[in-house]
């Protein structure tokens, strides 16, 4: 096998170079390769200094996450780095694109550094549940200070090189076509010189920079095991020798990689790559082209949908039928992208493209030439299939139809087409130009080709899609279903809205089951019969209880909408208690857990056997991306396995539930839905 690592002499300089497509990770072969190319160097005494750079499109990226867990390949990276540091010739970094994780710590390994304007630096291993364990705890804060180390590594997010060179974390900058020249010019310079070694820098203790950033990302880092290990290690930075330092980081490191958060963020990780594969469908499949995107509604969903394509340079008509409504929708849009530009995230120009790249029209006739037209109206068949046999006259051949529907079957939609092979389902989250999560949903008919071109534009637009098959609420809705249900009953027995909810928050969810309630509104699907009450949810929407926007809903709501036990409430649900002789009983943390949580399993087992999800592992995605499930705790099914199979059909038994064949089977057996 040839070696990803190649030689290049220049004079007296040895420039190293990997190539390990496609970003240059980490792996065993780099590792070794690296390891035999420094100490060549060493050896050699015509060479004065080293030059580690990569081709590609990037400096090493990280490290092989393909390795955790297996048997450790020598030299370890923590090994590589204290050798290159060892060095007795100055050994330089030259980084382009971006050097992360393990790349950066190679690269702090390094005497120096040197980056074009465009490379980022950064230790993201807190994202998998993790802390840089080659050093990058006990390097960073020696080179470039605590208050951004605690950045780099606690929060994750990378730095750019201008921010790097302020800081200290690399020491020139490079041109952007000439990094190689550069270097070895900038090597040149340093032969002969004293060599600066990270480790044997010290850092000051700055105990109020620890203090603000614990206190600013209290909540972003809420539940996390990751974050406080980061934090620590980099805190015994400025406490003991840099010897000391690296025993406590790999005791650290160590304990989160035999975790169950670091285990269930590493699922996630690679589960958000499965789910872009589609089971049966070659990888080499034609696609059809998509050059301009219609939209059916400008309301809250069609003008979030409509600005991911623009934002993605895909031009849109948006179609409304009211004047009125087609200018709110626009205005709208022009605000949301306006509020980005103004945080910085956007420029003026780019706002105007992306506004200059929307058609608004109330004719229906004008999506005749889009290649994809995806319709976003009232949740209601009658409507829906209404807009299909038209869209049937006015689309051109080859055109993908599609439905942002959350429940309805897709196959009936179809089905009033000519066409049922260019139909399919676009289940987008509100607001749909934030949430990341996509439920493209594959008809009885839809043709291969319309199913891989959608999954290929997600990613353009930048969502995490799944595939899901036709059923009432597809993965995610589905799933929510026997969660309302139980969250509905408990409160007839004895339970209260903050009860649960506060069980669901602790648990990591963003909210409850009556807090999303309220923030989605109680009043979404209710007959509008204020006189005809059958249950809880009809006397709240009667009332006008209607959520967040009302300021009352189950909880009652101050002018910060925030929330606070309503007694109009109590009353009402001790009403329906009465009338129904619901039998009341102390409800415990653990049945609300067993109830609403293990019935979200059992459903998801259902799923899976019916083949409405591809894979276990897309389930996890749909409820991390979609609902705010606690990435630490790896989606439900993940979730289910850690807490075990046999734990939750003993919980589903114990209340009567039936129990999903593939639930037992795989808990008699000693299995597990996710590997």
């Amino acid at each position: 096998m040839t070696s990803p690592i190649t030689l290049h002499r220049h004079d007296d300089v040895l420039v190293i170079v990997s190539d390990n497509p496609p970003v240059n990770a980490l792996g065993a072969a780099v590792r070794q390769g690296l390891e035999a190319a420094v100490k060549e160097g060493i050896a050699d005494a015509s060479i004065a200094a080293m030059v580690i750079r990569c081709d590609g499109r990037t400096f090493f990226a990280g490290a092989d996450i393909t390795e955790f867990g297996k048997p450790m390949v020598e030299p370890a990276l923590p090994t590589l780095v204290d050798m290159i540091e060892a060095a007795d010739k100055p050994v330089i970094a030259a980084i382009h694109g971006t050097a992360l994780g393990g790349g950066c710590e190679v690269a702090l390994g390094c005497h120096y550094r040197i980056a074009v304007p465009s490379a980022k630096l950064g230790t993201p291993e807190v994202k998998l549940g993790l802390l840089p364990g080659a050093g990058g705890t006990q390097r960073i804060p020696r080179v470039a200070g605590v208050a951004l180390a605690l950045e780099m590594t606690a929060k994750g997010d990378p730095i750019a090189a201008k921010r790097a060179l302020d800081a200290g974390l690399i020491d020139r900058l490079a041109g952007e076509a000439s990094l190689e020249a550069d270097a070895l010019r900038f090597a040149r310079e340093m032969i002969g010189k004293p060599l600066p070694r990270a480790s044997q820098k010290t850092v000051t203790p700055d105990p109020e920079a620890v203090a603000a950033f614990t206190k600013a990302n209290a909540r972003r880092f809420r539940g996390f095991d990751a974050p406080a290990a980061n934090i620590a290690c980099v805190v015994k930075a400025t406490e003991v020798p840099f010897e000391e330092g690296i025993q406590f980081e790999r005791q650290e490191f160590m304990k989160l990689m035999m975790g169950v958060q670091s285990a269930a963020q590493r699922h996630i990780f690679f589960a958000e790559r499965k789910a872009a594969k589609i089971d049966g469908i070659a990888d080499d499949i034609a696609l059809r082209a998509i050059k301009r995107v219609g939209v059916i509604g400008a309301g809250t969903m069609g003008g979030g949908i409509s600005m991911n394509f623009l934002s993605a340079g895909i031009p849109v008509t948006i179609v409304e039928m009211q004047q009125e409504a087609l200018d709110r929708g626009t205005d709208t849009m022009r605000r949301n992208y306006e509020a980005t530009a103004a945080k910085g995230r956007m420029t003026a120009a780019q706002v105007e493209a992306a506004m200059g790249a929307l058609t608004p029209t109330l004719t229906l006739e004008d999506l005749a030439d889009c290649d994809l037209i995806i319709e976003a109206v009232y949740e209601e068949m009658g409507v829906k299939k209404d807009i299909f046999g038209k869209l049937d006259a006015i689309a051109k051949p080859g055109a993908i139809l599609a439905s942002n529907t959350s429940y309805l079957d897709i196959n009936e939609i179809a089905a009033v087409t000519r066409r049922p092979q260019d139909v399919l389902g676009m289940h987008f989250f509100s607001p749909a130009n934030v949430m990341k999560l996509l439920e493209v949903v594959r008809g009885d008919k839809t043709a291969d080709d319309v199913l891989a071109t959608v999954m290929a534009l997600a990613k353009k637009i930048r969502k995490v899609a799944v595939v899901a098959g036709v059923c009432h609420g597809f993965i995610g809705n589905r799933m929510l279903m026997p969660r309302q249900v139980e969250a509905m009953k408990l409160l007839m027995e004895g339970a209260t809205p903050e009860q649960i909810d506060k069980v669901h928050v602790e648990f990591g969810m963003p909210m409850g089951p009556f807090q999303m309630s309220d923030l989605a509104g109680v009043d979404i699907g209710w007959h509008r019969d204020p006189t005809r009450i059958e249950s809880i949810r009809d006397a709240l929407a009667a009332e006008k209880r209607w959520g967040q926007k009302t300021k009352a809903g189950f909880y009652d709501y101050d002018d910060k909408r925030n929330p606070s036990p309503s007694p109009r409430v109590a009353e009402i649900i001790e009403d329906f208690r009465k009338k129904t002789g619901a039998k009341q009983h102390e409800v415990t943390t653990e049945e609300i857990v067993e109830r609403t949580l293990y019935t979200m399993v059992n459903e998801g087992a259902l799923i899976l056997a019916e083949g409405k999800a591809q894979r276990a592992s897309d389930i996890d995605v749909v409820w991390i991306y979609g609902y705010g499930w606690p990435v630490y705790r790896g989606g439900p099914m993940f979730w289910a396995d850690t807490e075990g199979l046999k734990t939750i059909v003993a919980g589903l038994e114990k209340h009567g539930f039936d129990v999903a064949p593939l639930l037992r089977e795989k808990a008699d057996k000693g299995g597990r839905f996710t590997s």
